[in-house]
């Protein structure tokens, strides 16, 4: 069942609970109404009739007379008068006598002065009437075929008008839900236009600041994230192929040219030089690579477990000094922490250690002395790790994108780099929660600051 259709049927529903609420209220009212009416007339025309019989002394065969000439038109009230001794004293139709008064009923009108009941459907009312100093007893009886007609008429017609208006509140309904869902028609027939060719298109947001403005603007911000990283992907995997090729070339006409005639030993241990410095470049471009991936993983891929920040630290350091000999680096504290959970940090061994290592060997890399400078500084709200060297610095027209994949700065041509170290090293960090900066000026070095 479609939304809109839920809706309506919910809104008539609804809408015909509270109708059938009123209509209730009002049947129940007219009835009650009726049957008090009703008693007022019978407790009328039983007075009436008393005034009749003991005051103005009208012949009783003449009163019978008209009660019976009215009954063949009319439901006319039969009465009857009883004095306190419980003696029948007048009654519109001996014969008839439909409410049939016993003793103890007299008994009952007489101690309590007024009694009100139904007999098969007909309305019977008993009271106690002084006159003259003397205590009658008079009952009336009859059956309110008119009050009735009016009750069954007018429940009548609420059904019928009950059943219209819920016809008409169920099509004012759908028709509401279609115009407040119409937004939703329009994001639905967009989204299905939308696909990987074509991720630039938006849904429409419209004027109002509504619940719905506010789903069609969180999925075009999606959209806009999937657009970015789709360009992002297509990028990467360009830069990819093109990294890969480079030295795969290099390779392929290092072997052709030793191939394509005999040389001696000499040339032969160049060639295989050669080649061999362009796998190295594979392999750490590969390396690299398997990094990243496992940096992008979902946090819940990855295993976390406390970790004591300056032993990555040094770790990271030697791992630099075996692969680089001639690199110096130094490590130093610029607080002691108070307490041992001050120095641990949750996280990733490897790619802490990884990111760790990264910016140490940049540091070292882009110095001329190859030295750089590592420093723990431990805060009431975390951990503070600066890796700082007095290289060669960064161009401010390079700083904005030194964290994007494979970029390469105009610092490039002092050492070999692929463009990947600093990405990994961010992702790194923001996988842990943590933020990077980096602080840089030409021929003055730079500062590392990760903060986690």
């Amino acid at each position: 069942m479609k939304i809109r259709l839920r809706l309506a049927l919910l809104f008539t529903a609804l809408a015909a609970a509270i109708l059938l609420a009123f209509a209730a209220v009002i049947y129940w009212s007219a009835r009650s109404n009726r049957e008090k009416e009703f008693y007022a007339l019978l407790q009328k025309e039983a007075l009436t009739k008393a005034n009749l019989v003991l005051d103005a002394k009208v012949d009783t065969a003449t009163l019978q007379r008209i009660y019976r000439n009215n009954r063949q038109i009319i439901n006319e009230v039969e009465v009857a008068v009883y004095d306190g001794n419980f003696r029948l004293l007048y009654h519109d139709a001996v014969d008839i006598d439909f409410v049939k008064e016993h003793p103890k009923m007299l008994a009952q009108i007489r101690d309590e002065g007024m009694v009100q009941f139904y007999q098969d459907g007909w309305q019977v009312i008993g009271l106690r009437h002084e006159f003259e100093g003397q205590q009658y007893l008079l009952t009336a009886a009859a059956y309110d075929q008119y009050g009735y007609n009016k009750l069954e008429s007018l429940l009548q017609n609420m059904v019928a008008v009950f059943a219209i208006a819920t016809a008409l509140i169920f099509g004012a309904g759908l028709y509401f839900a279609r115009r407040a869902l119409q937004p939703v028609a329009a994001m639905t027939e967009q989204a299905r236009r939308i696909s990987a060719t074509n991720l630039h298109l938006r849904l429409p947001v419209g004027r109002n600041a509504d619940e719905l403005a506010e789903l069609a603007a969180t999925f075009n911000n999606m959209l806009a994230q999937l657009e970015n990283s789709f360009e992002a992907q297509k990028n990467f995997v360009s830069n990819i192929s093109h990294e890969l090729r480079t030295p795969l070339a290099a390779m392929i006409a290092e072997l052709e040219l030793a191939h394509s005639r005999e040389r001696n030993t000499e040339e032969y241990r160049s060639v295989i030089a050669r080649t061999l410095g362009d796998a190295r470049k594979m392999a750490r471009l590969t390396g690299s690579l398997l990094d990243l991936a496992r940096a992008e993983y979902d946090p819940a891929q990855i295993t976390f477990r406390p970790l004591r920040i300056d032993e990555l630290l040094f770790d990271a350091r030697q791992q630099v000094l075996q692969a680089h000999p001639d690199y110096r680096i130094d490590i130093g504290f610029a607080n002691e922490p108070e307490t041992e959970a001050q120095i641990m940090l949750n996280g990733n061994e490897y790619l802490l250690k990884v990111a760790l290592m990264n910016l140490l060997e940049n540091g070292c890399k882009f110095s001329d002395n190859h030295h750089c400078t590592a420093t723990l500084h431990f805060t009431a709200t975390g951990i503070e790790i600066s890796v700082e060297d007095k290289g060669i610095g960064i161009a401010p027209d390079d700083l904005p994108h030194i964290f994007e994949p494979f970029y390469r700065g105009a610092n490039s041509r002092f050492a070999e780099g692929n463009g990947i170290g600093l990405s990994l090293t961010q992702k790194i960090v923001r996988l842990h929660k943590g933020t990077i900066e980096v602080f840089s000026e030409p021929n003055k070095g730079t500062r590392f600051l990760m903060i986690f």
